[in-house]
């Protein structure tokens, strides 16, 4: 509470309860959003004339209409300018082979400015699309910023895709410029990210140049007309020669368009503005998470998903450092995230549920031997909790003093939508609600609130939502605002308990009918992870004459477990949840399909037991084989 901005923030606003806070920043946008940019530390300069402009429509709204702003100067500028904070740590690479490269904002800034100048010199202007093909490396936060000076647009890829899914983008943005790394590794497996890219620039007519990150030395070919190394564009300004100011842009120009990828379609392009991603990811690092200067915010984070732009913008702005960490949390050692807490000094530790999952697995519940004594809270985001990873990391690696700031929203909402405070109190795997300037809520199948599971909906607009999909509005609006007038549906599922608690069942395309009755998979999977010898599990929906729908689960057992019986699977949920939420079927695999960010793929592995179209797997991680799932019989 002593150091909490967020306390500090309500005194000064006259608010005695979080509810109160809330509660104003719903009904008075106009007042909350401007106080918060200016406690945050924001720079808007001129005269704001409007700070919600809906003349486009509702589901189009700008902010702050008449300032002008730059994200670069919140995020690195003002930082490197004040003595203390420029000799901090910026930014952290750890790598998947276990390298570690580092920047102050002091450099982080000469950095910027240089590769800025260089952009300039390839012809890069304002409003040019520039994508990142990479690996978290530090050169990926300095990418981000240099366009950010420019005006240019970032287009970050996900650095498991091929050439094809990566051109697919390229294609979409009209990128003018692609950077990336010669190579990386993959659990310690090369990865020839330069020449994945050579084939997706050969297909995508818009990108002129090709600038190379020399990261791992392995050598690479180079088309000399189109291909430049880093070092020979980001090279140091003449002496004397100061660098330009950054481009003073409107609040809503765009600053990233970042493809999501669809189980059927292409994939969408969410357009976030120097504005809406600054202001929305501060009030939810600096409020929620407390993040502050000194911190260290630490996390598995890949470019081409929300989570990498989210803390380079968030976790810079909020004047922390941030430690970005490429591949798995046990590779290339198994106590690999604790030793990488112990070696940053990590104050926020950034931790999915699944990779929480098999820690814990591997571990055999034991507390790690790393020294976390620089913590002082884990987040999570991504999916629903299981109870006993919950407890586990809670319990056993935080020693019941370490918050778990549970934190969920989406690509489209730019940032969180329920988050839990480290000054609220918190129940196991759940929220302690909605964050600031988000009017949510739960609706049934007709619209109207309900206590029960429901889709998680938005009544308001809010700084930080999507401006569109990129030159597509009628697909932005038939995705979230046509099934509800004027009310954003944003495709989770979500219930509020008696206490005011908040908890998400995963999402509404994952939704299981049984007996009529609705109900999201998160329950049944963690019911399952808390029988003997269980690691994990995911459960379907697999169609029914009579009920609708059966329940078909997947589970891992746990490395070294004693052979699993399914039907004493089936009976431990039954005695949990009683018979109606009990698999009709447990199949024991050796892994589950999931995401490069360790998210399980369940619509591909229903398609995958039904003998269905896979649809849209260009985010699958390889290296957990959807074969492993069988077919229906």
């Amino acid at each position: 509470m002593e150091r909490s901005r967020l306390a500090a923030a309500m005194k000064r606003w006259g608010f005695s309860t979080l509810e109160e806070l809330h509660q104003a920043s719903v009904d008075r946008p106009e007042w909350f959003w401007p106080a918060a940019a200016e406690d945050l530390g924001i720079p808007l300069h001129g005269k704001v004339e409007c700070v919600r402009d809906t003349s486009r429509g509702r589901a189009f709204p700008q902010w702050f209409k008449g300032a002008t702003l730059n994200v670069v100067e919140s995020c690195v500028d003002r930082h490197a300018a004040d003595p203390e904070q420029a000799q901090r740590t910026a930014v952290v690479y750890e790598g998947d082979s276990g390298q570690r490269r580092s920047l102050t904002f002091a450099e982080l800034k000469r950095q910027t400015d240089t590769f800025a100048a260089g952009l300039r010199r390839l012809g890069v202007a304002k409003g040019d699309r520039v994508a990142l093909f990479m690996p978290p490396v530090p050169e990926a936060a300095v990418s981000v910023m240099a366009c950010a000076n420019i005006g240019a647009v970032v287009v970050p890829a996900f650095s498991g895709y091929g050439s094809d899914s990566l051109a697919t983008r390229l294609q979409s943005a009209e990128a003018k410029v692609l950077v990336t790394v010669d190579s990386t590794t993959r659990r310690g497996k090369a990865v020839p990210m330069k020449a994945i890219a050579e084939g997706a620039a050969k297909a995508s007519p818009s990108v002129q140049h090709v600038v190379v990150i020399r990261a791992s030395g392995e050598p690479v070919d180079m088309d000399a007309g189109r291909d430049r190394w880093w070092h020979d564009v980001a090279t140091p300004l003449p002496q004397g020669v100061l660098p330009e100011p950054p481009e003073a842009l409107d609040p809503n120009h765009p600053l990233f368009v970042i493809y999501t990828s669809g189980t059927t379609g292409l994939p969408k392009g969410i357009v976030h503005s120097h504005i809406g991603y600054l202001l929305k990811s501060s009030v939810d690092f600096g409020y929620a998470f407390d993040l502050q200067p000194g911190d260290m915010l630490g996390w598995i984070a890949d470019m081409g998903w929300m989570l990498g732009p989210l803390m380079i913008v968030g976790g810079l702005q909020c004047g922390s450092g941030i430690t970005m960490v490429e591949g798995l949390p046990d590779h290339p050692e198994a106590d690999r995230m604790w030793n990488i807490v112990e070696r940053n000094r990590v104050t926020v530790l950034g931790i999915a549920p699944t990779a929480a999952r098999g820690l814990r697995a591997r571990s055999g519940n034991a507390r790690p031997a790393a020294d976390l004594s620089s913590l002082r809270a884990f987040a999570s985001t991504g999916e629903a909790w299981d109870d006993p990873t919950w407890h586990w990391l809670f319990e056993t690696v935080g020693q019941s003093r370490l918050p778990i700031l549970n934190y969920t929203g989406g690509t489209e909402t730019g940032g969180g939508i329920l988050s839990c405070y480290t000054i609220a109190p918190q129940a196991p795997a759940s929220f302690c609600g909605p964050l600031p300037g988000m009017d949510v809520d739960v609706l049934d199948a007709e619209g109207a609130p309900t206590s029960e599971i429901g889709e998680l909906v938005m009544h308001n607009t809010w700084v930080g939502m999507t401006h569109s999909f990129w030159r597509d509005d009628a697909r932005y609006l038939e995705t979230y605002w046509d099934r509800w007038p004027d009310i954003w549906v944003h495709g989770d599922l979500a219930s509020v308990d008696a206490s005011g608690f908040w908890r998400i069942h995963g999402r509404s395309d994952d939704t299981l009918k049984i007996g009529g009755r609705r109900v999201g998979p998160s329950e049944i999977e963690s019911a399952l992870v808390a029988q003997p010898g269980i690691a994990e599990a995911a459960v379907i929906g697999v169609p029914d004459e009579i009920k609708g729908q059966n329940i078909v689960a997947f589970a891992v057992a746990k490395p070294g477990a004693e052979p699993v019986d399914p039907d004493a699977l089936i009976a431990g949920v039954t005695q949990m949840l009683g018979k109606a939420m009990a698999p009709s079927k447990v199949h024991v695999v050796e892994g589950l399909p999931k995401t490069r960010n360790g998210k399980i793929m369940r619509r591909a592995i229903r398609a995958r037991y039904l003998g269905e179209k896979l649809g849209d797997l260009s985010a699958h991680d390889p290296l957990t084989p959807l074969e492993k799932i069988p077919q229906q019989a």
